[in-house]
């Protein structure tokens, strides 16, 4: 499929030929000038059959897009985890607004506070809503392969780190998986009791990434192995990392 985006030559079948001026692949809709018009016409590609100068159709899914990376991410690992990379692992948090949720993935020991951070191994929804991409060279609306395989390229040492064996995190995540995708993510959002511990190990949290999705009713996640007392360990030693500007925060 040819790239669309502003300077694109189209074709509609009541308008002739114009120029792409702005694209939201978010939404499907794209402003274009056509002739010596002086405002640009808002067309949507789902519906108004626009087309490339050479008549190839532009092609347009109907379904609401991911708000949020998160599914995506989670069938990449669990085909990693599949092909012997079971250090890598997850992580999945609400930003304070609770508007978008943060993702970290990380690779070695099974620290869930005490994470390494690499460079593009972190996102959050907020930045996708306007470029669906993870950060390590892929591009928008890539499988899960050409996923695995853009990460590889882009930090083959850092991948090379999840080589080896956790079974139990693996069971954990195949099972959150088969209970979640592709249209939900879990959460890490920690609801804290009086004395600093987790109110009796709720049910983990579970987010829709696309619009319209009703709310989650299938069986409850359970918490990843290594999370119990984790809430108490986290005050006694806090984190710093990146908050996505460049500067480290407390965590």
């Amino acid at each position: 499929m040819k790239p669309v985006a502003p300077g694109t030559v189209i074709f509609h079948r009541h308008r002739g030929y114009g120029v792409i001026t702005h694209v939201n692949l978010l939404t499907g809709w794209i402003s274009a000038r056509f002739g010596n018009e002086a405002r640009p016409l808002d067309l949507n590609l789902s519906t108004d059959d626009v087309q490339h100068a050479d008549g190839e159709a532009i092609r347009f899914r109907r379904s609401p897009p991911d708000r949020m990376p998160h599914a995506r991410l989670m069938a990449m690992v669990r085909d990693l985890h599949m092909a012997g990379y079971e250090r890598l692992y997850l992580h999945s948090w609400p930003k304070a607004s609770g508007l978008h949720w943060r993702w970290h993935l990380f690779t070695g020991q099974r620290d869930w506070m005490q994470r390494p951070w690499r460079e593009g191994w972190y996102g959050s929804g907020a930045d996708y809503n306007g470029n669906p991409v993870m950060g390590w060279g892929d591009a928008p609306g890539a499988t899960t392969e050409e996923l695995i395989h853009a990460l590889a390229k882009f930090d083959p040492e850092g991948l090379a780190r999840a080589l080896g064996r956790d079974e139990d995190h693996t069971a954990w995540f195949a099972g959150v998986c088969d209970a979640l995708l592709p249209g939900y993510m879990y959460s890490f959002d920690m609801a804290p009791s009086k004395d600093g511990g987790l109110i009796e190990m709720p049910p983990v949290p579970v987010v829709p990434v696309r619009a319209g999705l009703p709310a989650y009713a299938g069986p409850a996640i359970s918490w990843p192995p290594g999370w119990a007392g984790l809430w108490t360990r986290r005050h006694e030693m806090p984190m710093r990392k990146p908050n996505f500007t460049g500067e480290p925060e407390l965590g």
